[in-house]
């Protein structure tokens, strides 16, 4: 069976920023799978570090990977999206070098004055850190997760505004007139869909992240000046779990358009596909609160809506891809390779990634798990099986549509080495969980030090796959010319 690999509308500039975004993305994630590797080595008593520096080594995989996975997720919405509606490519660009200033701010708060609050940044701590770090150190940090936001939050208005444009409204991007039954057909394509959705929930996220960076900037220097905690903490998940969710929902695109592209079939948007993404919507701004299940002086009902929404938040999204994703490529007689086994790959990783969650969003079991080493399992199998996933595929994916570079012996290898490495990874964080091993602790007691090793291990295999993929998708990247060899709409055969 042959595959005509459809190349989309981007040009060769655009195609050149595209790649900017997912090299950049995939040397940060692979820089923070080896800060993983250290801090499992480091709580396996395999290695010796400092536990301020442990702490430090920990704000930055947790910060890091999130951002790099959101600006490669960002590149995959950009690149399918364009072909539908009007983009600016301008703000593409702005919103690289705002991360990357960000980027270099964060990165010197935590490792020139050592600012080590981990990603949720919870006030009072970065003001109030028992001179664990200085004003400089915390202000650095926060400045540069708020430029960070401000690049994210343009790129999504920009995709708003163009969606707006030509779709009328969000709610003509999200399909309302079939939703509601006005119209029959089908809506959107899918990654209009996704894309409405995700300028939605990470406006939102962003505007909250904001807000709450601002006001921990004021307190930092005029400590007069208070934030009440609990709003605080609700203002910093809300915009940390949204905007962290958001990325799956940012790749999937690819899994739409790719599968599509190699089975030859159109991926419809039919109405319980519309019904699906809209419930998403709205359960992906609220559900939040199930990160804040032990706090009990929040409102009970809070605390139901966290639980109740949270168990049905993946399912509306995950159920109609993931069934559509074997409903396409069923009798196809689809030519499988590393891109299009990658997507297949992340509705896995998305399906068993969500289970773990579901479990720790029950209140009596969140009381117990959520500080252990459970969480870090379901969010690594949901985000490593499951998000980037989709992010290695569409870089597999350019590269086999752009001719200039062949299938290598080595890639079948490494996917399934990755895989396999990554499930034991999972397993090992989970079964700490189950024994109670806690998170964002340097130092482990004996009992729990095997099961460090285990992660150790399989993290370092991982890193090894990951630069394997690195290194095929820079090889693609320096043959990008000037001239764009690749007309817009042109098929091209691969046997």
């Amino acid at each position: 069976m042959s595959t005509n690999l459809q190349v989309g509308g981007t040009h060769t500039s655009g195609k050149r920023t595209i790649t900017m975004y997912l090299l950049t993305g995939s040397l940060i994630i692979l820089a923070m799978m080896i800060f993983g590797v250290l801090m499992l080595l480091a709580q396996g008593k395999m290695i010796n570090i400092d536990p301020g520096f442990f702490y430090e080594i920990m704000t930055v995989h947790g910060t890091g990977m999130i951002g790099a996975a959101a600006l490669s997720a960002a590149a995959v919405m950009w690149y399918f999206l364009s072909k539908y509606v009007q983009l600016s490519k301008n703000i593409l660009i702005l919103n690289f070098f705002t991360f990357i200033f960000g980027v270099v701010m964060v990165l010197v708060g935590i490792f020139g004055f050592d600012f080590a609050g981990a990603w949720t940044f919870l006030y009072p701590l970065p003001a109030i850190s028992a001179a664990g770090w200085g004003v400089t150190g915390a202000a650095l940090y926060l400045g540069g997760m708020l430029i960070l936001g401000v690049g994210f939050l343009l790129l999504n208005l920009d995709v708003a505004r163009a969606i707006i444009k030509e779709y009328g409204s969000l709610g003509g991007g999200l399909g309302w007139s079939i939703v509601f039954g006005k119209e029959k057909g089908y809506g959107p394509p899918p990654a209009v869909v996704a894309s409405t959705m995700v300028a939605i929930v990470n406006t939102t996220a962003l505007i909250a992240g904001a807000t709450v960076l601002i006001m921990n900037l004021i307190n930092l220097f005029i400590p007069s000046i208070s934030i009440d905690p609990m709003l605080a903490k609700n203002l910093t998940y809300a915009f940390g779990h949204i905007f962290a969710n958001s990325i799956i929902y940012m790749g999937v695109i690819a899994v739409y358009e790719i599968l599509a592209t190699y089975t030859n079939r159109p991926w419809k948007a039919n109405r319980p596909f519309l019904i699906a993404w809209n419930c998403s919507t709205l359960f992906t701004i609220t559900i939040y609160t199930h990160h804040l299940l032990m706090d009990f002086s929040l409102p009970k009902w809070m605390l139901i809506v966290g639980q109740v929404l949270s168990y049905a938040n993946g399912l509306p999204v995950l159920v109609v891809t993931a069934y559509g994703a074997l409903m396409i490529v069923y009798r196809s007689g689809i030519k499988w390779d590393i891109a299009s086994s990658f997507m297949f790959l992340s509705m896995f990783g998305w399906v068993v990634g969500v289970v773990p969650a579901i479990i720790d969003a029950t209140i009596v079991v969140n009381h117990v798990m959520h500080n252990t080493k459970w969480v870090p399992g379901h969010f690594h199998m949901y985000m490593g099986l499951g998000a980037t996933a989709m992010l290695f595929g569409f870089m597999y994916y350019l590269i086999k549509i752009s001719g200039k570079e062949k299938d290598s012996a080595l890639d079948p290898i490494s996917f399934w080495v990755y895989i396999m490495f990554f499930l034991g990874l999972c397993g090992s964080f989970l079964y700490s969980g189950k024994v109670g091993a806690p998170r964002r602790w340097a130092e482990h007691f004996q009992e729990w030090v095997s099961y460090d090793r285990i992660g150790a291990i399989f993290g370092i295999f991982i890193v090894l796959t990951v630069l394997t993929f690195i290194i095929r998708f820079w090889n693609y990247a320096r043959s990008i010319n000037g001239k764009d060899q690749v007309k817009t709409g042109q098929n091209r055969h691969v046997a």
